[in-house]
């Protein structure tokens, strides 16, 4: 049918999800967003920075910690990015952007998203049981901040930092699984990726902001406006310092800084060209976060060197 093969309206133009995935399997596919794999790098790369910040040799137990978060944000957040779409089907029917989406549009029915969610999420925990048991724990504690996510649109105008609590949840985890303990960086590493989620979250959503005023939906693109610059700017200053702070604790090396600079060049960067009544740029600033949050972990990972 059409909707099968019509492509998500966000979605990088010729993603390998329309041009190489079988037509039944795209709407599963693009329910976990395969097709716009922005989402994954950014739930990843904060569980990558705490490994690599925990781990004091880079070694083999450190890369099978670092494939099993791999595997496990890209069926968690398939599961998430469901669980959301189930939850704002209603919503995203109004928005231009998201009604070509594969519940609005037609392309699956309400049952087959939440086998396909349940599906993710069994593979999530089958990856969640090779952690020690805190690393477990932690990670079954996430499944709260993950449920209230997609609702708190609703309520506040501060869904952002809904989304930077569960998305950098592996902030705590990826340190608590390399190290079996949560020293002080841990959590400072959590609050600095909460910034930053705010700050990308909030650029995000002025593609929409719009229809978002006109529907009700709440967020931190319609409650700063025209001052999202400054907040933006400020936002990604919190998560260099706590970055660098996390950094020092950790007794990352020389090589670490220099990386750190270079992410807060790239950050100056966005703010300083970001049109905010462009949502094309938005769309661009916000994936250019995952070159951010891979220099930040260049440092991290060198910083272990020298």
């Amino acid at each position: 049918m059409t909707e099968a093969i019509s492509p998500v309206a966000d979605a990088p133009s010729g993603n390998w999800v329309d041009r190489f995935a079988p037509a039944p399997l795209r709407p599963y596919l693009r329910l976990s967003r395969m097709d716009r794999p922005i989402g994954t790098w950014l739930l990843l790369l904060p569980c990558w920075w705490a490994l690599a910040a925990a781990t004091p040799a880079l070694d083999m137990r450190f890369l099978w910690l670092f494939v099993l978060f791999g595997i496990g944000a890209l069926v968690m957040r398939g599961a998430g990015c469901t669980f959301n779409d189930i939850a704002d089907r209603d919503f995203d029917a109004q928005v231009a952007r998201t009604r070509s989406r594969p519940l609005p549009s037609g392309q699956a029915t309400v049952k087959q998203a939440v086998m396909w969610m349940l599906a993710q999420s069994l593979i999530g925990l089958v990856i969640l049981l090779q952690f020690n048991g805190l690393a477990i724990w932690l990670g079954i504690a996430s499944l709260g901040l993950v449920a209230i996510y997609p609702f708190a649109k609703r309520f506040t105008f501060w869904p952002q930092a809904f989304l930077g609590l569960a998305f950098n949840w592996g902030a705590i985890m990826g340190w608590a699984a390399a190290a079996g303990e949560i020293p002080l960086a841990s959590p400072i590493l959590y609050v600095a990726g909460i910034a930053w989620t705010l700050g990308y979250d909030t650029v995000y959503g002025h593609q929409d902001r719009e229809d978002d005023d006109l529907i009700g939906v709440k967020s931190t693109s319609r409650l700063f406006g025209a001052s999202t610059r400054a907040w933006v700017a400020g936002f990604y200053a919190v998560a260099v310092i706590g970055i660098g702070l996390a950094g020092w604790l950790s007794g990352a090396g020389l090589l670490f800084w220099p990386f750190l600079a270079l992410a807060c060049i790239h950050f100056a960067w966005q703010v300083r060209t970001l049109k905010i009544g462009d949502p094309a740029d938005c769309l661009t600033k916000f994936r250019s976060n995952r070159d951010a949050g891979l220099i930040i972990l260049a440092g991290f990972l060198l910083g272990r060197l020298a």
